[in-house]
């Protein structure tokens, strides 16, 4: 799957965040988190841009190519678009992250035993995607520590190791 863009939007009836994920195929994949599930599933996003993803640096005084750049000013395209999921937003229950390769990772996000689906997340993704995160919940007021850093640096309950493999949520 392609991505095309993501966009993180609150939903104040609901006090939920969607995520929308356009594809290149004119597909849209939607995923609602709660509160809890941010709350429980944040040490792992932020431990696996810390330790597994980091973005590439860009090199000082190399003039960007605004082609090649992500944009956030660019409204989401939601014209004439299919579901492969449903209309309705799956609601994140469960999660399962983990390294694929070195500066990519998979994030499957599951609707108990029902929908799932699977997010392929380099550096700059996964960078992009914590960002969306941490601002709708902000804007939200959910009052949640999302802080960046390694393990060590990450409010965990006493007892938790990471990153480890398997179900997070």
């Amino acid at each position: 799957m392609q991505i095309r863009q993501l966009q993180v939007v609150q939903d104040t009836v609901q006090d939920r965040l969607m995520l929308r994920v356009a594809t290149q195929g004119n597909e849209e994949l939607r995923v609602w988190f709660t509160r809890r599930f941010l709350r429980e599933i944040w040490p792992h996003l932020a431990t696996m841009l810390a330790t597994h993803l980091k973005p590439p640096a860009q090199p000082a005084g190399k003039a960007d190519n605004p082609a090649q750049q992500p944009s956030f000013e660019q409204p989401f395209r939601d014209d004439n678009v299919t579901y492969p999921l449903g209309a309705n937003p799956l609601l994140a229950s469960e999660s399962r992250l983990s390294a694929t390769t070195e500066g990519s990772a998979q994030l499957t996000l599951k609707e108990g035993r029902e929908r799932s689906f699977n997010l392929n997340l380099n550096g700059e993704l996964l960078q992009a995607l914590c960002a969306m995160l941490r601002v709708s919940a902000q804007k939200a007021g959910w009052d949640l520590p999302l802080e960046y850093g390694t393990p060590a640096a990450v409010d965990m309950p006493a007892g938790e190791n990471l990153p480890r493999p398997g179900i997070l949520h």
